[in-house]
């Protein structure tokens, strides 16, 4: 279930006796209820399914093996920060021998004979090659870089009909303040910070619905410099905060609406984790979902591309190897 593709329907039947005993047809949020009375630990054992962009609403329960991923493969964070992830991939490709092209729009993936040939830029350069692998958003990838003619499966309409994930609002920002003591009230952070809003099923209708920008949030708080101290200069700290927010389907006007909601989170966090915040800032920016859209080609300007329901998971998700070229 967790760690194998699933190309052939008989993939799906393999694993049925998996999904019926695990109530796959549960909510992540029922299941977890089925177990946990209390309200606050309902909401802590049930959150997970946002850090893949599903609603723990709507996600089917065999999410929850997000716990046991956890617990049996830990939580890792690369030294660097992803940029060291980066540069060491380039090195790795360097000593492989691998070019990597910078700066090189993909127009279309070509095909001949029902198979991927090799892809054509947007300076009408073309590249051919025995394989092609697109690390694209999907829907991006079908509805801009396949032409239809070749998409019998993954038509249009199929694809604009897949429930997206929600969005992200993250800021990052360094401030010229440690903050790794507590005082004055304050909780003591960790590397990751997760903090629930006390409205937690109507903030998810509204994050996944096609309504407003909500006046509430929950939030990610990432302080990396608590593990890695090379993430900022001496005597400065590190983060990014990231709030859940709904895609570029919902009627709201991000160019009106990034500045205050930027304001009301950084506002919350000084009043309740870091005092004196904004007075301390010496780096700042943020990316709401236009960026997600304009600058990472995410259909919606979805997070996490297609939510993960059960009638969208496993088989019924779209496939690792296109179905419509084999």
């Amino acid at each position: 279930l967790i760690d194998k593709p699933f190309l052939k329907v008989t993939d799906m039947l393999k694993v049925a006796p998996d999904l019926v005993r695990l109530q796959s047809y549960r909510s992540v949020y029922g299941y977890v209820s089925k177990f946990i009375k209390d309200d606050f630990l309902r909401r802590c054992f049930s959150f997970h399914p946002l850090l893949i962009g599903g609603n723990p609403l709507d996600a089917a329960s065999l999410y929850v093996l997000i716990h046991y991923l956890e617990r049996a493969w830990g939580i890792h964070y690369a030294l660097g920060g992803t940029g060291a992830i980066v540069q060491a991939f380039d090195r790795l490709l360097a000593e492989l021998g691998v070019t990597v092209h910078l700066n090189a729009e993909v127009a279309e993936i070509l095909v001949e004979d029902g198979r991927a040939t090799g892809i054509r830029l947007a300076d009408g350069a073309v590249h051919r090659a025995d394989n092609v692998v697109a690390n694209a958003d999907v829907a991006w990838t079908y509805l801009n870089l396949l032409p239809a003619r070749h998409r019998h499966t993954n038509t249009d309409r199929r694809i604009q009909n897949l429930k997206y994930s929600m969005s992200l609002f993250v800021i990052y920002f360094g401030t010229k303040k440690r903050y790794i003591q507590a005082g004055g009230g304050y909780p003591q952070l960790a590397h990751h910070n997760i903090i629930l809003s006390k409205r937690y099923k109507g903030l998810l209708r509204e994050i996944f619905g096609q309504g407003g920008l909500p006046t509430d949030f929950s939030l990610y708080l990432h302080m990396p410099t608590l593990t890695d101290p090379s993430m900022a200069p001496a005597g400065h700290e590190a983060f990014y905060v990231l709030s859940p927010v709904p895609h570029l389907g919902a009627d709201i006007d991000w160019a009106q609406a990034a500045g205050p909601y930027r304001d009301a989170i950084m506002n919350f966090l000084e009043e309740n984790y870091l005092p004196d915040l904004q007075a301390n800032l010496v780096a700042e920016h943020y990316i709401d979902p236009r960026h997600f859209q304009h600058t990472l080609n995410s259909y919606l300007g979805s997070a996490f591309s297609v939510q993960p329901t059960l009638l969208q998971s496993a088989w019924f998700r779209p496939h690792n190897r296109s179905e419509d070229i084999p």
